[in-house]
């Protein structure tokens, strides 16, 4: 597996860092490292959804119109979810691309299907797909429910009132500021969760190798 070490997504967002310090404003860079660091403070490993936990029959729309169910997923093997923020974030753009080079061949080599989270709007969401091809799921976590029932779901702290033109619950068609955390989430036959990797600091996800292990 060394050549999933090439161009890991640790650099990927390093690279990302270097050039936000180049062109953001200093009010721009400290707003964004400070709500990054306050989510990594706050996150609780405890109180989110553990090893074991059977999960209820969630259903995503995908973008491509397939209805998914975790039902199905999960019948007779695993499945892997990655949670992302929605389409047009700069991080989730440099991630879903790093995991289909990455993490997808080796899944589909073993026919554990990958799904991409969003509770962006399906319609809105495509667009991540088509821009990557993306060869795996790209879905909408319709509400945040999974997310929500996982413990993952977090409103950012800085929420103007009224919020301004272009906010997240516009950007999402959702209507709210509710946005999962980045995360790795590994479902075993009958929906029970066998891991669940959580990056509070979303420019700190896992690597493909870390989001391999034990999967089987």
């Amino acid at each position: 597996m060394a050549t999933l070490l090439t161009h890991s997504l640790q650099s990927r967002y390093a690279a990302l860092q270097a050039e936000r310090e180049r062109s953001w404003a200093p009010a721009q860079l400290e707003a964004n490292a400070r709500q990054r660091h306050i989510l990594t403070e706050r996150f609780d490993p405890a109180a989110i959804a553990q090893p074991g936990d059977t999960l209820p029959d969630f259903a995503f729309q995908e973008v491509d119109g397939e209805r998914l169910t975790l039902e199905e997923l999960t019948r007779d093997r695993s499945a892997l979810f990655i949670f992302f923020r929605f389409a047009g974030c700069p991080a989730c753009n440099i991630a879903l691309p790093y995991y289909a080079e990455t993490l997808y061949p080796e899944l589909a080599r073993r026919c554990i299907p990958l799904v991409a989270l969003s509770p962006q709007q399906p319609d809105r969401l495509r667009e991540i797909k088509t821009r990557h091809g993306l060869p795996f799921f790209v879905a909408t976590d319709t509400d945040n429910q999974l997310a929500s029932h996982l413990g993952i779901a977090f409103e950012p702290d800085d929420r103007p009132a009224p919020p301004p033109r272009g906010w997240i619950g516009d950007v999402t068609g959702t209507g709210t500021w509710l946005l999962p955390q980045p995360a790795v989430l590994h479902v075993g036959p009958r929906r029970k969760i066998r891991s669940l990797l959580v990056s509070p600091d979303w420019l700190d996800r896992p690597e493909a190798e870390e989001a391999l292990r034990n999967i089987v």
